[in-house]
């Protein structure tokens, strides 16, 4: 039987440790795409993008889920429970984020800042979005037509427009390719408008309609004509001005 001394036990401790860190700094790759992830667990999950599993069903609609977060912020839909609310105007909300972004839009917030072309953004994935604008890198390439994308979510838009997959059926018989297409659909059915204006009594069907209609209140006009420098609250009076006043003959 081997003695243990001093010196044997520090030196089986520092290889304890660094076969630890090997462990740690060991990743865990992706054979679909590449990527890599420091947790098998992570990768895991990852996988479920490219194999479309969705373990997590709901009990009450059968919808399933790639993940359990996702499926736990869904079942709300159901219950009906919104716990952040607002301590200005009281509207509540079912998750942080819609609270988050409630309370940007109040404030006239804009902290996220374009650093090409100075553009301003209430949230940090809006402005993710919107640098692909000057980004020239287009990954996803549909093997139908050749056309790229720079968003994953963009190029799978676009493939169902090949393969006609319209999976969001509405009640009344219509399919469409798109979820918040077919939610925005059933707005016809229900009469909903969920976009309230926090200034007037005044709801509408869409966000953007909401947004055209708050210039009325905040006199915002974020439309300039770069010939003239008149402002304007829509893009559409925009280009009217321009082929009507301003338009530069060759």
């Amino acid at each position: 039987m081997t003695e243990l001394t001093f010196d044997s036990f520090v030196e089986e401790e520092r290889c304890k440790v660094k076969t630890s860190r090997k462990k740690a700094k060991q990743l865990h790759t992706c054979s679909q795409c590449g990527k890599s992830f420091r947790q098998k667990g992570v990768l895991k999950k990852h996988m479920r993008i490219h194999t479309g599993e969705k373990p997590y069903t709901c009990s009450q609609c059968g919808k399933s889920f790639r993940q359990k977060g996702v499926l736990k912020k869904h079942i709300i839909i159901h219950t009906g429970e919104k716990p952040y609310t607002c301590p200005q105007c009281g509207k509540s909300y079912t998750d942080a984020s819609g609270l988050r972004y409630h309370l940007h839009i109040r404030s006239g917030e804009k902290p996220f800042n374009c650093d090409q072309c100075g553009k301003k953004f209430i949230s940090s994935s809006n402005l993710k979005k919107h640098l692909t604008v000057h980004s020239d890198e287009k990954p996803h390439v549909c093997s139908y037509c050749g056309k790229s994308f720079s968003r994953l979510t963009s190029y799978k838009r676009h493939q169902k427009t090949h393969d006609e997959v319209r999976d969001h059926m509405c009640e009344c018989g219509k399919s469409f390719t798109r979820a918040d297409h077919l939610k925005h659909h059933q707005r016809i059915h229900t009469g909903e408008k969920p976009y309230k204006c926090s200034y007037c009594d005044k709801s509408f069907p869409e966000s953007g309609n909401l947004k055209t209609h708050k210039r009325v209140h905040t006199g915002e006009k974020p439309y300039h004509c770069t010939q003239c420098g008149k402002s304007f609250t829509q893009s559409g009076t925009l280009v009217t001005h321009i082929k009507k006043h301003c338009s530069v003959s060759e």
